[in-house]
């Protein structure tokens, strides 16, 4: 069968991919912070397309990045839990999994990540296994030891400065961008920020605030996303590249939920719903704000659709969103949302309505009236129910 693809085989865009590691969903301005500014960020929102409703399929760091590399739930890859250096050596992504590495290769990709892998440590499980052309960055979570820094399959450095992470990774992408201006590309840039243990380089830090080394570490994640952006404009790529920015999962203390229940572990939304910007001058309309719920899951059918590849033999669980992103058509109709922990489901939502599986004697907290939406909220579905709510001597903001 053959499937038509939205730009022409002499087009194809560029693909920028930037994860950022436990930043939450009220963590940026253009969603509502007002401790401290993100302009790139909100600039790229403003210039795309921004999700309010925008889910990982899991609330922690590896599973939720098998899912936005797949298209599948984690539970199918292999990867339903963080791997940890002591794990077993059968901890990883399933060889079986198609990579969207792997999908965007064949097609004349040139193909690289710059960040945290967490897709297993062992040999079998690099990126370089899994269609990255090459890799530097660290294997796992920055709070694991040994903390190695990597390139392709060798380790290059230890100890890690993690102060640097966030500049030396920025400049590492820009290279990549640099060299294959030609295209087309493909960049994965999964930033170890904001993970603990926070660090700034010295152009960020504030020791008179030693309080806001969040703010710091969030405001230096921000400008490498600036310095990206002015990379694609100065090289006049930004009109062939789709740039895609979100998180893995809700933050941990330190960060905001947006006034959200929950945070990084938890199926609230405060746990799952994360930022989700997409931005593609000439093909994207600007300041689009899109309600309808979407997910990391999506991401890898939508590209498939971009290009005219058929994404049914990689039996994806997400939906192409393209026509949803670009305000052309509407997103899958009554979509259920489906969070997972390991191999269990957690929560499940659809429209205005979330199910939360729990034990039989768990209870939320907080008393559950009859009036279940928020009116605040553009559909009255931001805040789904009362106990989705964070009360300020529950989480922090």
């Amino acid at each position: 069968m053959a499937f038509s693809a939205v730009v022409s085989a002499a087009e194809k865009p560029n693909v920028v991919i930037i994860y950022a590691d436990d930043l939450g969903w009220g963590d940026l301005s253009c969603y509502g912070n007002q401790a401290y500014q993100t302009p790139n960020l909100d600039r790229m929102a403003k210039e795309g397309a921004k999700f309010t409703s925008f889910y990982v399929a899991t609330p922690s760091c590896a599973p939720s990045r098998a899912a936005l590399l797949t298209g599948r739930f984690p539970y199918r890859t292999g990867v339903p839990s963080n791997p940890t250096p002591d794990a077993g050596r059968d901890h990883g992504i399933k060889a079986s999994e198609t990579t969207l590495a792997e999908i965007l290769k064949p097609e004349g990709y040139a193909t690289k990540i710059v960040g945290k892998w967490h897709l297993g440590h062992l040999p079998n499980f690099y990126p370089t296994r899994h269609g990255f052309d090459s890799y530097f960055g660290i294997l796992y979570s920055n709070d694991m030891r040994p903390v190695m820094l990597c390139r392709d399959e060798e380790a290059v450095e230890y100890p890690v400065v993690q102060s640097y992470l966030t500049q030396r990774y920025t400049a590492e992408a820009l290279a990549f961008i640099e060299e294959n201006r030609e295209g087309p590309f493909f960049l994965y840039f999964p930033h170890a920020m904001p993970h603990k243990p926070l660090a700034a380089s010295e152009a960020y830090y504030s020791p008179e605030t030693r309080d806001d080394l969040y703010a710091d570490v969030v405001r230096e994640l921000d400008a490498s996303v600036g310095e990206v952006l002015a990379t694609l404009k100065e090289l006049g790529l930004e009109e062939n590249t789709l740039v895609i920015f979100s998180s893995d999962n809700g933050p941990w203390y330190g960060g905001s939920t947006g006034g959200l229940r929950g945070m990084k572990g938890s199926g609230w939304e405060g746990g799952v719903r994360v930022p989700g910007i997409f931005r593609w001058p000439g093909k994207i309309p600007e300041g689009r704000v899109i309600d309808d719920p979407a997910a990391t899951v999506d991401v890898v059918p939508t590209i498939c659709g971009l290009l005219g590849i058929d994404a049914a033999p990689l039996k994806v669980d997400g939906h192409d969103i393209w026509p949803l992103i670009t305000g052309t058509g509407d997103g899958p109709k009554d979509r259920l949302v489906y969070t997972w922990n390991g191999q269990n489901l957690l929560a499940v939502r659809q429209g205005r309505w979330k199910l939360h599986a729990a034990k039989p004697t768990a209870r939320p907290r907080g008393k559950a009236d009859e009036v279940w939406i928020d009116p605040r909220g553009p559909d009255g579905a931001t805040i789904i129910a009362p106990f989705e709510q964070a009360q300020l001597w529950q989480y922090p903001a």
